[in-house]
């Protein structure tokens, strides 16, 4: 069984790149590469345009400009101690799955960047799912620490999925 994810779709270019399975798979990998398994867990992802997570980067950051990704973690899960990772969470029941929380995805954003580093649209979306995901987690990169454990996660999932480390 694999995790829910819920996708909310406001942008069609998200629809026509696959967005729903290209999440779901990039999820899935990371659960599987945090030992976590693939059952009991749900979030919700938003394919957006800039206009929304602009929109959405003012509301909750007070940064009134688009950005590539946005996750609110439905708890804290950060660790402690910096550079040591996250408490991770309990996978819920198959009725009851522990909710994560959610993501949002801006296309012109994200096919800017890219374009800009030669990388299929795809790939990279891919790595803002999981960057995204791992912020639900608990995951960050204020600390310097934080920032190469998750940066380390980030690219064996993405090693896990056949796509090379975004940060070489």
């Amino acid at each position: 069984m694999e995790p829910l994810v819920d996708i909310v779709i406001e942008d069609d270019r998200w629809e026509a790149l696959g967005l729903e399975p290209l999440a779901t798979r990039a999820v899935v990998a990371a659960l599987e590469e945090l030992g976590l398994g693939q059952a009991g867990f749900t979030l919700c992802l938003m394919g957006c345009d800039d206009a929304r997570i602009a929109e959405l980067n003012a509301d909750f950051r007070g940064k009134p400009q688009p950005t590539n990704v946005l996750s609110w973690p439905s708890e804290e899960r950060a660790a402690e101690t910096p550079g040591t990772a996250p408490d991770l969470p309990e996978p819920g029941d198959p009725d009851d799955p522990e909710e994560l929380g959610d993501i949002a995805l801006a296309y012109e954003t994200c096919a800017a960047e890219a374009a800009a580093a030669g990388k299929p649209m795809a790939d990279h979306a891919t790595h803002l799912v999981v960057h995204g995901f791992l912020h639900l987690l608990g995951y960050d990169h204020v600390e310097p620490d934080d920032g190469d454990l998750m940066e380390a996660t980030e690219v064996a999932i993405l090693a896990r999925l056949g796509l090379s480390d975004p940060y070489s």
